[in-house]
């Protein structure tokens, strides 16, 4: 991994230039304009597919971002084309790998080690987004290319802000992403049904009657939508910290002009407002990472004050559903603190695995070299401990390879005796946007499922073909005009 400190090695601008110089048919460029009322998300969906996750820009979103004239008058050189919209960053395991500078298969685990290695951050006289401050009359979320992405959302949804605040009560900043939704020129709905760390700072605050101040950052690199994943960490701790152990770096922030709130200082766009404490209103449906609509929401308003972006900005937006945009850190930050928590107690574990089929949340596979009856129990237990989303744990053999669900399956087909090796653990709390949780409670039943060999007697040995003849049977079949 480079140990430059260069602002733009840490933003979204920097990542691009890597893709670009390493992977370059993993970056498209859509020059044509397009419908900003779904079409970069079904551009999207149909890549995947045909089994592709580039990272994809689109150059006219419907004319949509031009703020050539709020940006004049803020004091920038005018835009000479609409903003461009970049979206499906982090939807390819191989470029998140990339980031890491590791191999996709080492991914879980370097993710869990360094975002473990909390570095302080440090604060830049400027942010790259001063370029321009637009507030007042000018402001005008609006003209923002922000796209319609499914026919049942109740109104263009910016996905992928990153909303940071303190608590109220001991100062410690946090950052995540929120959903919101575009109600008018400076009115955004949002839901903060995660229950977490930014839930309760706006509770506190509302205790207090008081508006929550919050910064929204849009366009930051993929380093940072992994590391504002992380939730098992100790509450001294700042998530920019985290995301400076995933760099190997300091974090580089500035100050904004909202309650001096620091957010990342390469950035390319800033909302600088305030949610406000008593205030709700409808907010929804908008299309989940679950596949389906989503009604649930905590129906809170953040109000824009001011808007502050780079001279050329670009507009940094999630595909939502089940995307691999939206879910796949989801995945790789779940398995990583899976792993994390199994460890400690169960050194003898090789892997987890979270599915993107299982909406990058429901469902987890652990892979162990059991010693002892009852460590499979163990490891279920320690999952669901570890990650509310997660319902369902299987645990199985090392000598079955937990990205590959066929390979799952036949184990749970052959190595499953259902009366002994699959329990249940009712009214458990779940997630609010899992629709099969109770609409009141939102508890589910959690299931676990020993699907390894029984230890202390014989057990049907598996087949396996040697992986010197699965070469010699590679090379044959290209000579015969069969490339594999």
């Amino acid at each position: 991994m480079s140990e430059t400190t260069d602002l733009d090695a840490q933003s979204l601008r920097g990542f691009l230039t890597m893709v670009e110089r390493r992977f370059p048919d993993e970056l498209l460029r859509i020059r044509e304009r397009v419908d900003p009322r779904f079409a970069s998300t079904a551009a999207v969906f149909e890549l995947e597919r045909a089994g592709r996750s580039p990272v994809m820009v689109f150059e006219d979103l419907g004319g949509l971002g031009d703020l050539s004239g709020q940006a004049q008058a803020a004091g920038a050189a005018p835009a000479a084309r609409p903003m461009p919209l970049v979206t499906n960053i982090a939807a390819n395991r191989a470029l998140l790998a990339a980031c890491l500078d590791v191999s996709e298969e080492a991914l879980p685990t370097a993710f869990r080690e360094r975002c473990r290695s909390y570095l302080p951050c440090t604060v830049v006289p400027r942010g790259a987004w001063e370029d321009a401050v637009i507030e007042g009359d000018d402001l005008d979320l609006t003209r923002l290319p922000i796209p319609l992405q499914f026919s049942v959302d109740a109104a263009p949804y910016i996905t992928a802000g990153q909303l940071t605040a303190r608590d109220p009560e001991t100062g410690v900043d946090t950052t995540g992403f929120h959903r919101l939704m575009l109600k008018g020129r400076n009115r955004l709905g949002v839901s903060l049904h995660s229950r977490r760390r930014m839930y309760e700072f706006h509770r506190r605050a509302a205790a207090r009657g008081q508006n929550l101040p919050v910064a929204i950052t849009l366009g930051v690199h993929p380093l940072h939508y992994m590391g504002s994943m992380v939730y098992a960490y100790p509450p001294d701790v700042r998530k920019f910290e985290i995301i400076g152990g995933l760099f190997g770096a300091p974090y580089q922030l500035a100050r904004c002009g909202v309650a001096d709130l620091e957010v990342p200082a390469g950035a390319e766009i800033i909302i600088e407002g305030e949610i406000l404490a008593d205030v709700h209103e409808p907010e929804g449906p908008f299309g989940e990472f679950t596949g389906y609509a989503s009604f649930r929401s905590t129906q809170n308003v953040f109000v824009a004050h001011r808007l502050r972006m780079r001279r050329d900005a670009l507009f940094h937006s999630v595909v939502s559903g089940m995307a691999k945009d939206h879910i796949l850190v989801s995945c790789i930050t779940r398995e990583g603190e899976i792993l994390n928590a199994l460890k400690r107690n169960l050194p003898n574990v090789t892997g987890v695995h979270v599915p993107h089929s299982t909406c990058g949340a429901f469902t987890a596979i652990i892979a162990m070299r059991k010693t002892a009856e009852g460590e499979p129990q163990m490891a279920v237990m320690a999952a669901l401990g570890t990650e509310l989303y997660t319902k369902h744990v299987i645990v199985v053999d090392d000598d079955v390879d937990i990205f590959d669900l066929n390979d799952v399956f036949w184990a749970i087909a052959t190595r499953v005796r259902a009366e002994q090796d699959i329990f249940f653990v009712p009214g458990a709390k779940g997630a609010i946007l899992d629709p099969s949780s109770d609409p009141q409670s939102f508890t589910v039943t959690k299931m676990g499922i020993d699907a390894t060999r029984p230890t202390g007697r014989d057990f049907a040995e598996r087949l396996v073909i040697d992986e010197d003849e699965r070469a010699r049977a590679r090379a044959l079949l290209e000579r015969a005009g069969i490339p594999l």
